[in-house]
């Protein structure tokens, strides 16, 4: 380091530590010291922003724990203005997460540094306000819909017993025979001594159901 970088940092120190006195003679409350030495620093006060934001993201949720319970238990907080679980379109099960709305941006603060990491029923509930300018516009589209699971043993059933045409059904019992000899190589395969019964109907030409044109 020359002379002249010797002379620069002795300035810089000296200005810096008459800037951290007082009027009074006393100095600041410093919140770090540097590494190299010298006076002291105070680092300037950061204003916390307030979001305002009144939707609350609830993450892991537990089973049984869904939209009348939600709105029963955080309505001890305040006015529930929304509340909505996230569901499989199929299905129609909880998602284990969900997004609820109140009146109040205070209460909405409260919510969430009250429940975030509350333990309700083995799951750590994990509760976050999001700022207003990132809840999406389509997130309460449908919120009163119910979603209906879809029975699939109907769909199956239907599909089973609709009618078909004579190409239809030999198709369907050429795909039965085929799968049943694929089983039979299989059973061969593995040493097991078994006689498979035979596929009833599959000699039967049309089937009892069947539509003409």
């Amino acid at each position: 380091m020359g002379v002249k970088e010797r002379k620069l940092m002795k300035k810089t120190l000296k200005k810096a530590s008459a800037d951290s006195f007082r009027s009074d003679g006393r100095t600041d409350s410093a919140d770090f010291l540097p590494l190299e030495g010298g006076p002291a620093r105070k680092l300037p006060e950061q204003q916390v922003l307030e979001s305002g934001g009144t939707v609350l993201y609830i993450g892991r949720l537990p089973h049984g724990f869904y939209e009348e319970e939600i709105k029963g238990f955080f309505s001890q907080f305040g006015t529930v203005k929304r509340l909505r679980v996230a569901r499989n379109k199929k299905t129609g099960k909880s998602k284990h997460f969900g997004f609820i709305q109140f009146e109040s941006p205070e209460v909405a603060k409260i919510v969430a540094e009250t429940m975030h990491n509350y333990l309700l029923a083995e799951h750590m509930l994990q509760v976050h306000v999001i700022p207003p300018e990132n809840v999406h516009s389509k997130l309460w589209r449908g919120v009163n819909y119910r979603y209906k699971p879809v029975d699939q043993v109907q769909i199956q059933r239907k599909e089973h017993n609709k009618e078909r045409t004579l190409e239809e059904h030999s198709k369907l019992v050429k795909g039965i025979l085929k799968r049943d000899k694929k089983r039979r190589k299989k059973i061969e395969a593995a040493g097991i001594d078994y006689e498979c019964p035979e596929i009833v109907g599959s000699t039967q030409p049309v089937p009892k159901k069947i539509k003409f044109n």
